[in-house]
């Protein structure tokens, strides 16, 4: 049985708020204390959260909790499906049978199971869940919605380039709600398209210009013009402002004459052995190639993989497809980033918008459910071998440390080192809170 932790009168663990300091501490703001936790990371020998990357692996549709990391075996048949619970390396954890290699990690990262919203349509809960802010007005399930920064454009907009490289990356495409909304298309995802699987991967717009290789058109308007091809993903909404071709020009001049980033690209120089622990399918191959990314310091690189969205077929699908593929691709980059000293220095966050129903369907799927969900999260200082909170015994609702996406944002960007609660401004001049309340989950901070 664990040790009750004690709080204060507001309910904050005593703990969390000698080390975290969230709030006025002694008046200090949150810069101040983002600043004496970065010192005091460096005299640990730690790393300061400015320094922390993140991979965030997005699994578009919603994943269910039941067949990933809450199953519920004692539950009727109807709700608990048809796959058995396995024991972790964490005493009195159990996962899905259908996530045999997480289980065996599990003592090295953290489930939260009781982060929940109302949303059950899929572009109000990807915004949600990439945003940290709910859509002003309803959404439904087909919609590209940006209201709101992603995670990755703010870390774009906080951070900016770094050795050539950008801060946000995506792969192989963009999130409905993954664009950088009023921050501007310079803050978009570069989108790392391709099948890293493949022989002979080359990411377009990245590899060198056959002209410049061989020697030729050297001059900048010359270079300038073999870049012509260089494409950034501008946020899916109409009011965003663009940006001059000159910032373009200079990014991807920067990116393609960078040997960091030919070097990150090039997964093939990876020994056979890593490669085959992530799995030879096209996501466990864009898992290392975000592993690559993070080593040569991109700040936020995002996994995106579709096809979650479970109403039929479910139990068929996580046997011989999703569960395991993504078991064998986050148990290996997890793993990995370990055995390097890498996890660290880098946030994993594994989720989608939203959980599955309870009750199995006709068509043998589950539906969309955001009563409960089930994330995956480690390092970056995350406390390993534990699972925040819980959902009732049927797995209907989050029962236990109930937590929210605006919880869950600002968590993130603390572990980051951004402000979470900064005031932003549209193109138009219109104050916006980054975060809109929201405290961080103490679980997850030591």
């Amino acid at each position: 049985m664990m040790t009750p932790i004690k709080t204060n009168c507001a309910g904050m663990a005593r703990r969390d708020f000698i080390q975290l300091g969230f709030g006025a501490v002694g008046g200090l703001t949150f810069t101040q204390i983002q600043q004496l936790r970065a010192e005091a990371a460096v005299r640990q020998g730690k790393v300061s959260p400015d320094q922390i990357n993140c991979i965030l692996i997005w699994l578009d549709g919603g994943p269910s909790h039941y067949e990933t990391f809450d199953p519920k075996p004692d539950a009727p048949k109807e709700i608990r499906g048809e796959f058995k619970s396995i024991k972790t390396t964490v005493p009195g954890v159990h996962f899905s049978e259908v996530m045999p290699n997480l289980a065996k990690t599990a003592h090295k990262l953290t489930i939260v199971r009781s982060i929940c919203h109302k949303d059950p349509n899929h572009g109000g809960g990807n915004h949600y869940l990439m945003t940290g802010a709910p859509t002003p007005v309803p959404v439904g399930c087909g919609a590209f919605v940006s209201f709101h920064p992603s995670f990755g454009s703010m870390v774009s907009n906080s951070r900016g380039v770094r050795g050539g490289l950008p801060a946000y990356m995506t792969m192989p495409n963009v999130s409905r709600s993954g664009g950088p909304s009023f921050l501007g298309a310079q803050h978009a995802p570069f989108v790392v398209g391709g099948n890293p699987a493949s022989e002979g991967f080359r990411v377009r717009d990245v590899a060198v210009p056959q002209s410049i290789s061989e020697g030729r058109a050297i001059a900048r308007q010359q270079l300038r013009h073999s870049l012509d091809t260089m494409e950034r993903i501008a946020a899916r909404v109409a009011d965003d402002p663009t940006v001059g071709f000159d910032t373009f020009y200079q990014q991807g001049l920067e990116l393609v004459t960078s040997p960091k980033a030919q070097a990150a690209f090039d997964v093939s120089k990876e020994p056979k052995a890593i490669r085959e622990s992530y799995g030879m399918s096209d996501f466990g191959q864009r898992l290392l190639l975000a592993r690559r990314l993070a080593e040569v310091g991109v700040s936020f690189s995002v996994v995106y993989y579709g096809g979650w969205d479970h109403h039929r077929g479910i139990f068929k699908t996580m046997k011989d497809e999703a569960g395991p593929k993504m078991d064998e691709g986050v148990a290996a980059l997890i793993n990995d980033l370990d055995q390097r000293g890498m996890l660290d220095s880098t946030l994993v966050i594994c989720l989608g918008e939203f959980g599955r129903t309870p009750k199995v369907n006709k068509d043998a799927g589950r539906d969309h459910w955001p009563g409960a969900m089930s994330v995956l999260m480690a390092g970056a200082g995350i406390p390993r071998g534990q699972v925040v909170g819980a959902t009732d015994p049927k797995g209907y609702y989050a029962a236990e440390n109930i937590y929210s996406p605006e919880d869950f944002a600002v968590s993130l960007y603390t572990k980051l080192g951004i402000e979470p609660h900064q005031i932003l401004h549209t193109n138009t001049g219109r104050p916006v809170q980054l975060v809109n309340g929201g405290k961080p989950i103490k679980e997850l901070f030591a």
